[in-house]
């Protein structure tokens, strides 16, 4: 027996090999590998990172990749989210600069990887540092005449400020600016910080916290001044056929003084100007008109207010019947007939340019530029020789034009 195997062995291990081979090349036919790319950018993982250290280089973030894999397995790739991963460790690694190899990881097997865009990274690690700086505000400008600025105070008077040791040691100051120019009542705002270098310019790449504060600046009028609206004294009344639309003054509000503070503070809260007679305007108008001041008083900065006056026509309509539609733009040798021969007009506009409207600045055609014998339905278009009339309806809206030959006019 014993002979018998040792004789035939290497029979069996042939068979062996050769079924092998059979059922590979089975499942192989059945389920063939494929070589193509994976259809996804793989995003780069850093893991281990020290949180100590802080990288401060510009890195690639996404790589591509190939591989060989069956066609079962690709359609697993294709549909599961994450199924390969790109990560790259950075455990045990120190401050400096460091070339680290990219480990693509595929969840589904078997998967053969072919090629990828990149091998390695180089990274640059820094130590992180952390510093906590007090809050700098830059007030610009000051309140309007007769108003003081108090003490400012703020949400957080001290920031922390992290990040890598190269940067933080350029930082000089944390601060930002408000501008209170002109504000006559207390400033309430939130204002983002900015780092900021020894030329006072900002720097990026850093964390603050927080990031931005509450800053309150309150603002108080002082003794003798008082803030008093602008009333404008109008008399007459404005040409017929107009109205007024409007009213504006500028600046609405102005600041008086007085050393006399009971003087002040019986003052009603606003303040007349001289008067501005409108009788038969029929335009709009802008002037400058001083103030009513009683004796005792000053008025701050300008000594007039600006005012302007909004006046408009009323608006009206105007029927106008049986204006006669004439052919324009006929070729030599055509002649045209409308029908209707007339159309009835409707207008709108300013009632004072209504009521002076003559019929005959009215007029209405049709355009046969181009056109050959035969009939069309034409829209007239009307001509208005007076600025500021619209045309609110034609009716008809369409008029039949019949174009022929022109009957030539007999000789006496």
């Amino acid at each position: 027996m014993l002979d018998w195997l040792s004789r035939n062995v290497r029979i069996f291990i042939l068979a062996f090999f050769l079924a092998l081979a059979v059922w590979v090349s089975a499942v192989t036919a059945a389920d063939p590998d494929e070589t193509r790319p994976y259809p996804n950018p793989v995003s780069i993982e850093i893991v281990g990172q020290d949180p100590g250290l802080v990288i401060t280089n510009a890195y690639t973030r996404q790589i591509e990749v190939v591989l060989r894999a069956p066609q079962s397995v690709w359609r697993q790739l294709t549909s599961e989210k994450n199924s390969v991963r790109a990560v790259v460790d950075i455990s045990n690694l120190s401050s400096g600069s460091h070339q680290v190899q990219i480990q693509v990881q595929v969840s589904n097997q078997p998967v053969r990887i072919m090629s990828t865009s990149l091998a390695s990274l180089e990274l640059v690690l820094e130590q992180l540092l952390t510093k906590t700086m007090p809050v700098e505000i830059n007030i610009i400008g000051t309140p309007a005449i007769g108003y003081q600025a108090q003490e400012m105070q703020l949400s957080s008077t001290e920031v922390v400020v992290s990040g890598p040791q190269s940067i933080i040691q350029r930082v000089q100051k944390i601060g930002a600016s408000l501008d209170i120019s002109g504000v006559r009542q207390d400033v309430d705002t939130e204002v983002n910080l900015s780092v900021l270098d020894e030329s006072n310019l900002p720097i990026d790449g850093l964390n603050l916290t927080p990031a931005n504060i509450q800053v309150t600046v309150p603002v108080v009028q002082q003794g003798g001044y008082r803030d008093l609206a602008v009333k404008v004294v109008v008399s007459g009344r404005v040409a017929n056929g107009y109205r007024l639309t409007s009213i504006l003054v500028n600046p609405p509000v102005v600041t008086v003084f007085s050393s006399d503070i009971a003087l002040i503070n019986s003052l009603p809260g606003y303040v007349e100007t001289t008067q501005l007679d409108l009788t038969n305007v029929s335009a709009d108008i802008e002037t400058r008109l001083a103030l009513n001041l009683p004796e005792g008083v000053s008025l701050l900065g300008d000594q007039n207010v600006l005012v302007q006056v909004g006046i408009s026509a009323i608006e009206g309509s105007l029927t106008i019947t049986d204006r006669p539609v004439t052919v324009n733009g006929l070729s030599p040798g055509l002649a045209g007939t409308v029908s209707p021969l007339t159309v009835d007009l409707y207008l709108s506009g300013p009632l004072p340019v209504l009521d002076t409207l003559i019929t005959t600045e009215v007029l209405v055609s049709v355009d046969a530029t181009g056109l050959v014998a035969g009939t069309y339905q034409l829209t007239p278009s009307v001509t208005i020789m007076v600025v500021g009339i619209r045309v609110e309806t034609i009716l008809p809206g369409t008029v039949e034009v019949i174009i022929g030959k022109s009957t030539p006019t007999p000789k006496p």
